[in-house]
């Protein structure tokens, strides 16, 4: 049996004239009503969760989903769980799951990019794939994916790559898993390696993301400083700052509060190529942390769990510069 997790989103919408746009409004059970056939695929049952935009999660949100879905793969009778997700925060969210929940059976994480008002909504044909992953033997162990546009994408790498097609979603520089095709789920090439699980009691909040750009200061870091946890910096390129910024990071480093320097880029890892002042050799020297490949959102979401887990500097650190 496959669980269908509905969380809201897209995939839930209509066009509302009052609210002049697309709001939830559709139930589970509407949304199947709305696709015949995905109940031949494998046997269902709904958890209506809620009916939240991608916009309107929350990390406390998201917690309590990751709990929910802990709760449904603990039962013997579930082989599997589809969630349905915004698609706005679909990957961190997916991303959280990933990184807190280890178990064989699937999770496997949908939504929609057209609303049930819209020609060529895409709600039924992503629900009907993500069970047939679900369900499919070649998804066990194979950790939480993502399936958007019959193509199934590893949750520790995905991200929203577009604002409105269809096929939005990217694994940037490696491509999708593999894809549905006919009906068949077929694998293309090798999972990534899983790391380390990571499973507080809750997540630790406030954890910033500050961007950087041209001409960038400190106010938005020093203003984050007062009651921030932990700071993610989506650098320039290699991991690389205005020099304008160093001051606000190096008072982060003297607080004992974790500074992480991510890309604002989205392939490639941060380094510490460059030596001028603002450049990742320097920003290093300072103390800051690197997070290899990790997009800004995805660092934020293995800190704040760190840091929930109880782990100091030097830990989030270790745990950051080994992926």
């Amino acid at each position: 049996m496959i669980v269908l997790l509905f969380t809201g989103g897209t995939i839930s919408m209509r066009h509302d004239a009052a609210a002049g746009g697309a709001i939830p409004s559709l139930s589970g059970k509407d949304i199947l009503a709305l696709a015949p056939g995905i109940d031949q695929i494998a046997k269902l049952e709904i958890d209506d969760w809620g009916a939240h935009p991608g916009p309107h999660m929350t990390v406390e949100r998201m917690w309590t989903l990751r709990n929910r879905i802990v709760h449904h793969l603990g039962r013997p009778e579930v082989d599997g769980v589809v969630v349905t997700h915004g698609t706005d925060a679909l990957e961190e969210t997916a991303y959280l799951i990933a990184r807190s929940v280890q178990d064989e059976k699937p999770v496997v994480v949908t939504g929609a990019m057209r609303t049930s008002s819209d020609l060529g909504w895409d709600g039924p044909g992503n629900l009907a794939a993500a069970v047939r992953v679900a369900a499919s033997p070649m998804a066990r162990g194979a950790g939480v994916l993502v399936v958007m546009s019959d193509r199934v994408f590893a949750a520790v790498d995905v991200t929203k790559a577009h604002t409105h097609a269809l096929d939005a979603f990217e694994s940037p520089g490696l491509g999708p898993l593999g894809v549905v095709d006919d009906g068949r789920v077929i694998f293309r090439r090798a999972l990534p390696a899983p790391p380390a699980i990571l499973a507080p009691t809750a997540p630790a909040e406030p954890v910033d993301i500050v961007y950087a750009f041209a001409g960038a200061d400190s106010r938005l870091l020093d203003a984050s400083r007062e009651t921030g946890r932990a700071v993610v910096i989506a650098a320039m390129g290699r991991g690389n700052v205005p020099p304008a910024m160093v001051g606000g990071i190096e008072r982060w480093i003297r607080d004992d509060k974790p500074v992480v320097i991510t890309s604002r880029a989205l392939r490639g890892r941060v380094g510490c190529t460059y030596g001028y002042p603002g450049g990742g050799r320097r920003l290093a020297e300072l103390g800051a942390i690197f997070a290899g490949p990790l997009r800004p959102q995805q660092a934020r979401i293995d800190v704040i769990l760190a840091l929930g887990a109880g782990l100091g500097v030097a830990e989030v650190r270790e745990l950051l510069e080994s992926l």
